[in-house]
């Protein structure tokens, strides 16, 4: 379900203005984010006689028009080799065209347009080649051998969206022709209040952001000014303001959507091993990736899950032995190695919040002495856990209170408006 967008250019970014874009709400979507076939694998060309108009200035009246995209290890004389341009008049051109464009490094996948006499050889009179979104070069093959550059008008768009979850949020956004950045920019936001691999049917969202286009084609999304999830019955609010320099997203009592994890799992400890891909294994003697931090500390030294999240394991592995993995939310997840025993009550699918005991220390699997093995992953990729920096928790400060109030107000009744 999208309920509208609208296109206007934004000379502004003040979230004070939004209302007024809200009494122009239109219907509609245009469902040209990005082009097909953009690998580059294959080529696709179509001929056909168009009806008079100018394309970037040209007169296509007496052309026919062939379009196509670059093949990967695809050189440009080999696509006009086919529509009678010499390779002098070719190298003429490359030669002068050095400082503008390196013709003899095309891109594949790449679209490019050539319009084409009507006559018997359908010679090139011009190619127009998308370097990038950005950026068109037009080659004149007519009087004299040329090559301009034509800049094009990156517009910004403040659009308003909505959803409904049947199986996924990816699923929905697609089902529903919106940008699929939208996704990864709503799990971003909702990472530490929503589990997005426990969403349910009949959750629903709405999105207010700004999102730039190249004519037709999307540039990305580059900015949200509030959203709205409501997940199992609950409502959750997100309103974004500038403190301390970074923007932010709260809920509707200026609480931080997000949360902060523990410095470290144990209370008392020190570590013994730091994060290294190459580090000679103690038991084994030889060198291999070490994607963890150990912290030495004695058997049943407790061990503190550093976050709110949902026990996704609990096993014994050859090597880690005892281990407990914590899902926190659809980006990071924890692991803690070599314990002696669990927690109690720790069992897969168990909720845990930040601090609560899920184990204690051991030396299970292979391990030289007692010690925790802590590992942090980030989209399913281990990062170092000592690098992790903690998102901010503070609410909104008493200073900012007065401008959260307004920008709350107005953002949540546009957000309710939506529907």
């Amino acid at each position: 379900m999208i309920s509208g967008y609208m296109i206007r250019k934004i000379t502004s970014a003040a979230l004070s203005g939004l209302l007024l874009f809200a009494l122009t709400f239109c219907t509609g979507y245009e469902n040209d984010i990005l082009p097909e076939n953009s690998s580059g694998e294959q080529e696709t060309e179509t001929t056909s006689v168009q009806e008079p108009y100018l394309l970037y200035g040209i007169d296509t009246t007496d052309f026919d028009i062939v379009e196509g995209r670059v093949r990967r290890n695809q050189f440009l004389s080999e696509i006009l080799d086919r529509y009678e341009i010499s390779y002098a008049d070719l190298n003429n051109i490359i030669e002068n065209s050095d400082e503008i464009l390196d013709l003899r490094n095309i891109k594949a996948g790449n679209r490019y347009t050539l319009l084409l006499h009507r006559d018997s050889i359908a010679k090139a009179a011009y190619m127009i080649y998308n370097d990038s979104p950005e950026t068109t070069y037009i080659l004149d093959f007519t009087d004299s051998l040329k090559i301009r550059k034509i800049n094009s008008e990156i517009e910004t768009r403040l659009k308003y969206s909505s959803g409904v979850i049947e199986t996924s949020l990816w699923n929905a956004i697609i089902d529903e022709s919106l940008n699929p950045m939208l996704a990864v920019e709503l799990s971003e936001i909702y990472a530490w209040t929503i589990d997005f691999f426990g969403l349910q049917a009949g959750d629903r969202f709405r999105i207010i952001y700004e999102e730039e286009f190249i004519g037709t084609i999307s540039n990305g999304i580059t900015k949200i000014y509030g959203a709205w999830f409501s997940h199992s019955g609950t409502d959750f609010y997100a309103i974004p303001i500038i403190q301390g320099g970074v923007e932010s997203y709260y809920d509707l009592e200026g609480n931080s959507l997000k949360k902060a994890f523990l410095k470290a799992p144990l209370r008392y400890s020190r570590i013994s091993s730091r994060f290294s891909n190459s580090r000679m294994h103690p038991i084994l003697r030889i060198r291999r990736p070490h994607h963890g931090v150990d912290y030495a500390a004695p058997i049943g030294t407790p061990v503190h899950a550093v976050g709110d999240g949902r026990v996704i394991m609990t096993e014994y592995q050859n090597g880690s032995g005892r281990i407990v993995k914590i899902r926190h939310n659809s980006v990071y997840t924890t692991a803690y190695m070599h314990l002696s025993r669990y927690g109690k009550g720790i069992s897969v699918g168990k909720y845990v919040k930040q601090g609560d005991i899920i184990g204690y220390v051991g030396s299970s699997g292979l391990s030289t002495g007692p010690h925790l093995d802590f590992r942090f992953y980030k989209n399913g990729q281990a990062v170092d856990p000592l690098k992790i920096k903690a998102p901010p928790v503070e609410p909104v400060s008493e200073e900012n209170l007065g401008k959260f109030v307004k920008v709350n107000n107005v953002i949540k009744q546009l957000l309710d408006s939506i529907e």
